[in-house]
């Protein structure tokens, strides 16, 4: 039985596991928001980063990248590896991927992804909505043991770019981001 994963954060470029074929496409119902705590790769617990989730909104759809891992062995190493990664999101869920915009039917159905729900008694590491600038002003000076989480803003930025995928809410995030980076530039100097 073939496996299909879709990531809409890092996974777009670093999935991090083997696969046999990937898919650029779009989940309808969602958007991608950075109301997600991250304590354990852009952040720490004292001061946490944010990295993306998915929240359910009407009309709404989420471009990414599916993988697909056909090979048994792949899928059981890709799961384990993704629990771990993951851990930090509290829900999985399986959507259907579409692939253009006008189809009806999806090109791939049952597909898994990893949410980090609201719910902060199953989610500890939910941060919740806040304005552009006080998101922006998080990642801007969080750091955790993957890095800056502004490398992973402005890497998600880039690679959703590359795809051709305009999404509002990462633009301006990083738009304010680097704004709050050249502003302490020119005040440290």
């Amino acid at each position: 039985m073939v496996m299909w994963v879709f990531g809409y954060g890092s996974l777009i470029w670093k999935p991090g596991f083997n696969y046999d074929d990937r898919l650029f496409g779009f989940i309808k119902g969602y958007r991608r928001v950075f109301y997600q705590g991250s304590t354990d790769h852009r952040g720490t617990p004292e001061f946490p980063g944010r990295t993306v989730t998915l929240e359910p909104a009407e009309g709404e759809i989420c471009w990414g990248m599916a993988y697909k891992i056909t090979k048994e062995e792949d899928q059981e190493v890709a799961l384990t590896y993704l629990e771990v990664r993951e851990k930090q999101y509290d829900q999985k869920a399986y959507v259907d991927l579409f692939t253009e915009p006008a189809a009806s039917a999806p090109a791939v159905s049952g597909v898994l992804v990893y949410i980090g729900s609201p719910d902060k008694k199953l989610n500890e590491n939910y941060l919740g909505p806040a304005s552009v600038e006080e998101i922006a002003s998080q990642i801007a000076r969080a750091e955790g043991p993957s890095g800056p989480n502004r490398d992973y803003l402005f890497q998600l930025e880039k690679a959703l770019g590359l795809l051709g995928c305009e999404d509002k809410h990462v633009i301006d995030i990083a738009k304010e981001v680097r704004r709050i980076l050249l502003e302490d530039e020119v005040t440290i100097s």
